[in-house]
């Protein structure tokens, strides 16, 4: 069974309504990802993704899911599988204090996400937080620092942010479009390349 990415029921209140196209990783980039949380988690306490994740999308559309699910397999059928590399552990600074893992912008992520982008303008759908590829940081959140002291989070961001000497890295061959309804996370897989 596929473990959810918010557990808590304050995190998914917060999600009520809303879809996220993601990339699960499972191998090397898991594992660095488990670690380094745990780690961080050892140095504060606070709100945190249950598992790992690559959000290429979020978006609002509780009334429009079944157009969004077509939207996406479409996408999903001709998009080749993608390359997630880590090459730091770094952190997304105040006011947000996320702490990170960043990738590299392999060539079949920037294209996924230009091609989501292309597949995308056709359509009206609410999307939440885009940002421009040049402006997109590709990255997996740890943890949610936001409501710790700058004292606290300067802390944590010090004794976690450094380069990679070796770069963890996988390919993934699904996506999954999460949604988020009455307190409960809900998950289509779909697979890359038909």
């Amino acid at each position: 069974m596929r473990r959810p990415f918010m557990d808590t029921p304050d995190q998914l209140a917060s999600l009520d309504g809303q879809q996220y196209l993601v990339l699960r990783p499972t191998g090397a980039v898991a594992a660095l990802y488990e670690r380094e949380q745990d780690a961080a988690l050892q140095r504060a306490d606070v709100r945190h993704p249950h598992t790992g994740h690559v959000t290429l999308r979020g978006f609002y559309e509780p009334e429009r899911r079944d157009e969004l699910t077509a939207l996406v397999r479409e996408w999903a059928a001709v998009q080749s599988p993608i390359e997630v590399t880590v090459e730091a552990v770094d952190v997304f600074p105040m006011p947000w204090q996320i702490l990170i893992l960043r990738l590299v912008r392999s060539e079949s992520l920037v294209s996924a996400y230009a091609s989501l982008t292309g597949a995308l303008e056709a359509t009206d759908f609410y999307r939440l937080g885009e940002l421009s590829l040049e402006d997109w940081t590709f990255h997996l959140s740890v943890l949610y620092g936001k409501t710790l002291s700058p004292e606290a989070w300067d802390a944590l961001a010090t004794a976690s942010v450094r380069e990679l000497s070796d770069h963890p890295s996988e390919i993934i061959d699904e996506i999954e479009l999460v949604s988020y309804d009455g307190g409960v996370e809900h998950a289509e897989v779909i697979r890359l390349g038909g």
